[in-house]
């Protein structure tokens, strides 16, 4: 229930608020749908970190580029009754844990 909240508070930010900024954000997935993917597929603690960490490397100290969210589960398991869609691609690393990247089509 709490992360329907955060959720929701993320795409009012993504889409009143960013405005202000103006672009500004140096990585690719940006810091607030960064922020969105780690609500959506990991644990609050380890999204609150996550977001966290990624904001504060948000500046010009540092270079920027793409840095997609990790997670340590590879794959979630969905009732076979129900119609496919596939939202997130998870794709392993060597450290046992999965980048999330966002499907867009």
């Amino acid at each position: 229930m709490f992360r329907k909240y955060l959720l929701k508070l993320l795409s009012f930010y993504q889409r009143f608020l960013t405005i202000f900024g103006r672009g500004s954000c140096r990585f690719y997935p940006t810091c607030s749908e960064y922020a969105k993917w780690e609500f959506e597929n990991n644990s609050l603690i380890r999204a609150f970190f996550s977001t966290f960490f990624r904001i504060l490397r948000c500046n010009q100290l540092f270079e920027g580029g793409i840095d997609y969210p990790k997670s340590p589960k590879c794959c979630k398991t969905k009732p076979l009754h129900k119609k496919i869609v596939i939202k997130y691609w998870f794709v392993p690393d060597k450290n046992n844990h999965c980048y999330i990247i966002k499907n867009f089509s």
